[in-house]
């Protein structure tokens, strides 16, 4: 954590306090183009497109910066907008049900994460690495800043769209490899869903004293053999807009 100067973020405009994180570079761009008037670019280095404006709901600055997909390339793009000033962050992206009643493009407000992912064990000092995550009978779990949650839980209850609210999901390393046998671990430990980033985000506000929550969208679901649905492409784009709208209603209060 000893670097200041941003080395992997590039930026091309102000930078607002207030962030949405998508993981997907093309998701920041239509958030964007949805969400704030006359957007700018803020970061293309490394593929990383971010943009920044006033936000529709408010006027008041907001940036929505990619982070890559996985824990250490959430957790550097994160480091470094702290390092440039971002005060409260929202994680704005996609899951698999863990849950069998999830269905597809159900909203989930992430309250706590546990830390199957070696970028968490790594921020977390008294974590287990990220093999043992998946096996230990005691999980590690990263959470959420409560008053965000707490702001977006209203937010996301307050939609059309249906939303869980306050719940817990794992974080891996692993997409097309995740093991099943940890699945049902993190099942038998209240995990509705899970996904590759949040745990490092809530690591890394933790350790930075910054306000981080998470809001996610069903993408996938599986039956008892780990087979996969996935979600259309019009159905992800409404889920993607219900997601920044909530974010960015909840970054306002």
């Amino acid at each position: 954590m000893g670097h200041t100067e941003p080395i992997h973020l590039r930026p091309t405009a102000p930078l607002a306090e207030r962030v949405l994180l998508p993981g997907d570079p093309g998701r920041a761009l239509t958030l964007a183009q949805l969400l704030i008037e006359q957007p700018k670019m803020f970061n293309h280095h490394r593929g990383l497109w971010g943009y920044t404006g006033p936000a529709s709901v408010d006027g008041e600055p907001l940036t929505i910066q990619s982070t890559g997909m996985g824990g250490p390339s959430a957790a550097i793009v994160l480091h470094e907008l702290i390092a440039l000033g971002v005060r409260r962050a929202i994680r704005v992206g996609t899951c698999g049900a863990l849950d069998p009643t999830l269905g597809l493009g159900e909203l989930v407000v992430a309250r706590e994460a546990i830390a199957a992912d070696g970028t968490s064990a790594a921020l977390s000092p008294t974590a287990p690495g990220a093999g043992d995550a998946g096996n230990s009978d005691v999980l590690t779990r990263t959470l959420a800043h409560t008053g965000l949650a707490d702001r977006l839980s209203v937010a996301a209850g307050a939609g059309q769209r249906p939303a869980r609210l306050d719940a817990t999901i794992a974080s891996t390393d692993l997409f097309y490899e995740a093991d099943w046998a940890h699945a049902e671990h993190w099942r038998g430990q209240g995990a509705i869903a899970v996904e590759m980033e949040a745990s490092a985000l809530f690591a890394v506000g933790e350790r930075a004293g910054i306000e981080v929550a998470c809001l996610l969208a069903v993408t996938d679901t599986f039956n008892a053999d780990g087979e996969r649905t996935r979600i259309d492409d019009h159905e992800l784009l409404a889920a993607a807009e219900a997601m920044g709208r909530a974010a960015t209603s909840a970054l306002a209060e």
